[in-house]
């Protein structure tokens, strides 16, 4: 495939992940404001931010079963037709209930169409080069919170909590579509699967592959250490810390700028350094960013440079995993194992999510009470994953080792 090509199909995916990742992101920073119209508790946020994960684990864990059987292109644009309803359903909520069905429509399909998006770029590119072309699908965060998230709450401010998620849902017809009509068939995968001779192996053979489970394990590991804090920053920083509402837009810009930014650098750090040691740097930061910031009462750096560091050191350790996941399953398995790994992460940022509510009280100024536990929790989680990820990367560096003397269609 040429590299235009490449580059052509790297930038609807990008588009997809846009799009995937604000209708998440953004539930998130508008708790607040949700909060106070729909009558909810703000320290039950992280119910409504793990009703989405754990549906999206569930449709992944289903989706694992048979994606790999379908024009990637098509399935893609059936997720993402889904998402958008589940998006627009949430702007017409009236309370708890009704938000929670609509983030679980949502997740039902967003999750699907993160994992299809991530073996679509395997599919296109090259091992030796993946890091780089992840890093540019990943600055997709980047970008909706340089631009999604400040324009929704600029959209909830104005108009009401609701508008960004129509805003939202429009954008998502416009991306759904323009994959259809531009994006080529992705049926490679199916073709060298009607080349092999040998039986596939089951999503559940594929998950008891010791690979696979260190893989599958270095997922659990980020995911659960981001969200039993994400779905709290908000919040905290509003009612804690005391940064005002109107500043709240400019926080997610400079922040996604910083991101953006650092995500095609850390690309290249992938691979040419290994994306162990790129995570062991990003696990560091986080590290000193969380503990300076959530485990005492009063913060010990400004809020502005605690968001840049928490979304700085996020962008070393997705980036690294995602670059080193996708190099694990062959072709004619990656969308069930993507849909696997997207069932896993999903488990954990919704035990994540989940259990930041239940660590969480709030004051009756809604200040939130129990940060430390979190911030605890958040630490121990993430120092799972450098030596998960020198495992993983040494178990890989065997398997291509092996596969000069024995070919191994799983090694690209």
């Amino acid at each position: 495939m040429r590299a235009v090509s490449e580059r052509a199909i790297i930038f609807l995916v990008g588009a997809v992940q846009f799009v995937n990742i604000l209708d998440f992101m953004m539930v998130m920073p508008l708790g607040p404001d949700f909060a106070v119209a729909l009558g909810i508790p703000q320290s039950h946020l992280g119910i409504i931010g793990g009703s989405y994960t754990a549906s999206a684990a569930v449709s992944g864990m289903i989706g694992a079963l048979f994606l790999d059987r379908f024009d990637r292109r098509k399935a893609l644009a059936v997720a993402m037709f889904g998402l958008v309803i589940g998006t627009f359903v949430g702007g017409l909520a009236t309370g708890l209930g009704t938000l929670i069905l609509a983030r679980v429509i949502a997740g039902a399909f967003g999750g699907p169409a993160t994992s299809i998006a991530l073996s679509i770029v395997a599919d296109v590119i090259p091992a030796e080069r993946r890091g780089k072309a992840m890093g540019a699908v990943m600055g997709a965060f980047s970008i909706a919170s340089v631009l999604g998230v400040p324009a929704g709450l600029e959209l909830a401010r104005v108009g009401g909590w609701n508008m960004p998620f129509f805003a939202v849902a429009a954008l998502g017809i416009v991306v759904a579509a323009a994959g259809i009509f531009f994006m080529p068939p992705m049926t490679k995968h199916i073709e060298e699967k009607a080349k092999r001779t040998t039986r596939d192996a089951t999503a559940l053979e594929i998950i008891r592959r010791p690979i696979v489970m260190w893989s599958l394990a270095a997922s659990a590991s980020m995911m659960l250490a981001s969200f039993v804090l994400i779905p709290n920053l908000s919040p905290f920083v509003q009612h804690n810390l005391g940064y005002p509402r109107d500043k709240l837009g400019s926080l997610y810009m400079i922040g996604g700028i910083v991101s953006f930014a650092a995500m095609r650098v850390v690309g290249m750090m992938v691979d040419r350094f290994g994306a162990a040691i790129v995570a062991s740097i990003g696990t560091m930061f986080m590290v000193a960013t969380v503990g300076l910031t959530f485990l005492d009462d009063v913060s010990h750096i400004p809020v502005m440079v605690m968001f840049i560091g928490f979304m700085l050191s996020n962008s070393f350790r997705n980036v690294a995993n995602s670059t080193t996941a996708s190099k694990v399953p062959a072709a004619h398995e990656r969308a069930r194992f993507m849909s696997t790994q997207s069932a896993v992460q999903h488990i954990a940022s919704a035990a994540g999510a989940m259990s930041g509510s239940i660590l969480l009280s709030e004051r009756p100024d809604h200040a939130l009470v129990g940060m430390p536990r979190v911030a605890l929790t958040s630490i121990c989680a993430a120092l799972f994953l450098p030596p998960l990820l020198f495992k993983l990367s040494s178990e890989l560096r065997e398997r291509a080792a092996a596969s000069t003397l024995t070919p191994n269609p799983a090694v690209r």
